[in-house]
């Protein structure tokens, strides 16, 4: 469908039902392959199962390539349970050249790598605002040329919110890229704040956060870090299109 991720729910058995059934599988797929995780596809997988198919269980469990997942209602958003991914430093220069292909001219503040999914994570200086990230352009064909070392899959850049000022409190911001993927840049990703919570709560020495990713359609995420080494990230949901697909 020419999104950075279409969602495939299947059911596990011949007998289960979509409305009474609290296990699925789910695949995500981008404009070009298969990836291992996507929140928001699995945002929008729960939504259509609870708001759609009224499934009238209040836990839902998908069985996915990132092992079990799950999703609940809470009042007005979907929350869900998804692995924390642990950030650990980089040589700066092993990827000297993907940064500025990034972030230009910008001071950075930390560059750290997620090996469990290989994305990679530049800070920039605290200097910076909001505004600053929203007016960053970053072209996805340098990301793919700059990038030397085969480790990377997806790219964010990340910056200390702001408790104070004309937008709403939000205690980081961030923009994901994924060229490798077929996604030039994704505008809310589940899976990128999988990394960002475990990174951001060791910063700012929070285990409940809320953040904002700042694409160009934007979007705000509720993010609680739990003690089994999970996070729980939550979101709204809108269904704005209903079809049918011929295979």
């Amino acid at each position: 469908m020419n999104l950075s991720e279409t969602a495939f729910i299947r059911k596990l058995h011949p007998t289960d039902d979509f409305t009474k059934s609290a296990c699925f599988g789910l695949r995500w797929f981008t404009p070009t392959n298969e990836v291992p995780l996507c929140g928001h596809a699995t945002l929008a997988s729960a939504a259509v199962l609870f708001h759609i198919k009224k499934n009238i269980n209040p836990t839902l469990t998908f069985i996915t390539l990132s092992g079990e997942l799950y999703a609940r209602e809470a009042t007005d958003h979907i929350i869900l349970d998804l692995p924390l991914y642990l950030t650990y430093p980089q040589d700066v220069q092993e990827v000297e050249e993907l940064v500025k292909a990034a972030t230009g001219n910008m001071t950075i503040q930390d560059v750290c790598y997620s090996p469990d999914t290989k994305k990679l994570l530049i800070c920039l200086s605290d200097d910076y605002g909001r505004s600053d990230l929203e007016k960053l352009k970053v072209n996805a064909q340098e990301l793919l040329l700059a990038e030397k070392t085969g480790r990377v899959k997806g790219l964010i850049v990340t910056l200390k919110g702001s408790l104070h000022g004309k937008h709403e409190s939000y205690d980081f911001y961030s923009r994901y890229f994924a060229p490798w993927n077929g996604v030039s840049e994704d505008p809310v990703t589940g899976s990128a704040h999988a990394v960002l919570s475990s990174y951001w709560s060791q910063q700012l020495g929070k285990n409940k956060m809320r953040a904002f990713q700042c694409s160009a359609r934007g979007g705000e995420l509720k993010i609680m870090l739990r003690n089994d080494g999970r996070v729980d990230i939550g979101g709204q949901s809108t269904i704005v299109l209903e079809g049918f697909l011929t295979i």
